[in-house]
């Protein structure tokens, strides 16, 4: 195992979240320890890996990885391939990916890396040929695959189960789906860091969207203002417009068409100001058509 560039990453993960040696020692380590083992001058305990693992908010397996993996480079670059393709809703090219790299050893001897695959494996097969059952049954086996304990999920893991509620969502089973969110939420809420703050967003937005199918509208709102809040903590766009726009939704749903207004301009300020035109057309015809239909009083005329 190459533990310098462990130590090279721990620097590098350190650093990312703001943490100086002597904060991250805290309660560990001396930070002078700290220092020697990012300049791999010396071997951590495995111990005292874990609790470092902890505090910089990422499983222990990952720094394993990256001192066992000869080219971790090229597993780097097909995650990134593959959270694009899945930004982007390419499942197809999501199946091309898996199933050129599926056979790979940098793959299939890495459990951690092969979770990759088998995660976006039951992504395409339920979003290219619907098959609903085995899809679940090979997200929950990725999950299995580096779970230690059901008590404690990598962040990882919880994005995998998201993909699971995901599939409860679409397939209409409301009561599965607001479970699954729910234990997201557990979960993350146990990790001490996020290397990816999206995906608590993701959580509560997903959550909202299926408590409005509910019509637990009042929920779905507060969902929604507790994922804007954290948005503009972590100063990140990400789902805000939807976020926004959501809100206006549900109060659409509740008739109280003010409140929907003051949302939906939100949302198509955020969205014009990231260029994304979907839902820029669809939030003006909702707009003048409330005013048509006189849903919206007199004095409330819409923005240009």
């Amino acid at each position: 195992m190459d533990f310098s560039i462990i130590g090279q990453k721990i620097k590098e993960l350190r650093k990312q979240i703001g943490l100086s040696q002597g904060e991250l020692a805290k309660g560990i380590c001396t930070q002078a320890q700290i220092s020697k083992i990012e300049k791999g001058d010396v071997y951590p305990y495995a111990s005292t890996l874990y609790l470092i693992s902890q505090r910089l908010g990422v499983d222990v397996n990952y720094f394993f990885d990256i001192g066992m993996t000869p080219r971790l480079d090229y597993v780097q670059e097909v995650e990134t391939q593959l959270k694009t393709a899945r930004k982007n809703m390419n499942y197809l090219e999501i199946e091309q990916i898996v199933k050129s790299e599926e056979n790979n050893p940098l793959f299939k001897q890495n459990k951690r890396n092969y979770q990759l695959l088998l995660w976006h494996k039951g992504i395409y097969q339920y979003m290219v040929y619907k098959m609903t059952g085995q899809a679940i049954q090979t997200l929950e086996g990725a999950i299995a695959l580096t779970q230690p304990t059901e008590k404690i999920h990598s962040e990882r893991e919880i994005e995998i189960l998201l993909s699971i509620g995901s599939i409860y969502f679409e397939e209409k089973d409301y009561g599965k789906a607001i479970e699954t969110y729910s234990s997201c939420n557990n979960y993350l809420s146990l990790l001490p860091y996020l290397s990816d703050s999206t995906v608590k967003t993701h959580i509560y937005y997903n959550m909202a969207r299926t408590l409005t199918r509910v019509k637990r509208y009042a929920e779905s709102v507060l969902r929604c203002e507790e994922a804007i809040k954290w948005c503009i903590a972590k100063s990140s766009l990400f789902l805000l417009g939807e976020l926004h726009y959501h809100i206006g939704y549900n109060f659409e749903l509740l008739g109280d068409f003010h409140s929907a207004k003051e949302n939906m301009l939100k949302a198509r300020l955020i969205f014009e100001l990231q260029k994304d035109d979907r839902f820029i057309t669809f939030i003006n015809k909702k707009l003048e058509k409330w005013t048509t239909e006189n849903k919206l009083s007199t004095d409330e005329t819409i923005p240009s």
